[in-house]
């Protein structure tokens, strides 16, 4: 373990994922992905709710409000943190049983992006979405695990991707719709390494932070694809990082026990924490869901 990792709070998710800091006020969110729970914490205090959904819970989204926004297996849900009342407001392949959310995040002007995965891991079933104001686009398919969506901080780069293939690959969007303006660019290759890319962050300098199951690490890339650094984990199936705390360096990250045997979640009893590593350069506050349509819906 690096020498300044500390356990942020103690779970034990199967698979722990999508963080996102809501503020000083209510403090870290995550999911855990197979116990189809959302977990909410303070730093310092501990987890303060949980929320516990009917179908896997992979991503949460903040809005300008008191709720957030969650994905699911069959769509995405407003969810008030307060009465911890769940609504469906938006479909996402309610007709595929086979298939449920995984990686996401808000995107630049408030859209949100969103990829989907086969339950039992099949080859090319997953999309990529790019949700407005409720309405649904596919931006690329098929995938098999999405994952890595993250923005540049001027909200002009895109990167993600499809985990098993062990690339990022980045494209320019519009700042004000996040759309696509060019095609898809190989950001950085792990193949040679035997990496798998998962979850993604970018720092306030524009370098991103990628989690890599299996290799208990999380890896800084430069804009222009070189390796910065790795921080090392006490557990191999790391999921995804995320920027939070007063002055936004601490970096957060998720992990899990699926994948483990009984005797590998013997040797990483730590498998499944929350786990936060104070850094040397801030992140971006997270993005927010825009307009009032999650609300009409």
């Amino acid at each position: 373990m690096s020498a300044n990792v500390a356990v942020a709070f103690d779970v034990r998710n199967k698979l722990g994922e999508g963080p996102v800091w809501l503020g000083d006020k209510l403090g870290l969110a995550w999911c855990d992905i197979l116990g189809r729970t959302v977990y909410v914490g303070l730093p310092g205090v501990g987890i303060t709710n949980t929320y516990l959904f009917s179908e896997p819970v992979s991503a949460i989204f903040p809005t300008d409000g008191d709720d957030v926004l969650a994905a699911t297996a069959d769509g995405i849900y407003a969810l008030d943190l307060a009465s911890g009342t769940q609504r469906r407001i938006v479909e996402v392949e309610s007709d595929r049983m086979e298939t449920r959310a995984n990686d996401g995040r808000v995107a630049p002007g408030g859209s949100i992006w969103l990829g989907t995965m086969s339950r039992r891991h099949q080859p090319n079933a997953g999309r990529l979405y790019h949700i407005v104001d409720g309405q649904t686009s596919v931006l690329r398919e098929p995938l098999t695990i999405p994952n890595a969506t993250c923005f540049s901080p001027d909200g002009t780069r895109a990167y993600v991707c499809d985990t098993p293939e062990q690339r990022i690959l980045t494209c320019t969007i519009d700042p004000e719709t996040a759309a696509p303006t060019g095609p898809w660019e190989l950001f950085v290759d792990l193949s040679r390494e035997g990496l798998n890319p998962d979850g993604a962050t970018v720092d306030s300098a524009g370098y991103v932070w990628n989690a890599q199951w299996g290799s208990g690490r999380v890896a800084r890339y430069a804009p222009n694809g070189e390796f910065d650094r790795a921080i090392e984990f006490p557990v191999t199936q790391i999921t995804c990082p995320a920027f939070g705390g007063p002055d936004l360096t601490t970096l957060f990250v998720t992990s899990a026990w699926e994948g483990l045997s009984k005797a590998g979640r013997e040797r990483q009893p730590l498998a499944g924490a929350v786990f936060a590593v104070d850094v040397d350069v801030p992140g971006l506050p997270e993005r927010r869901v825009v307009g009032d349509w999650w609300r009409r819906g």
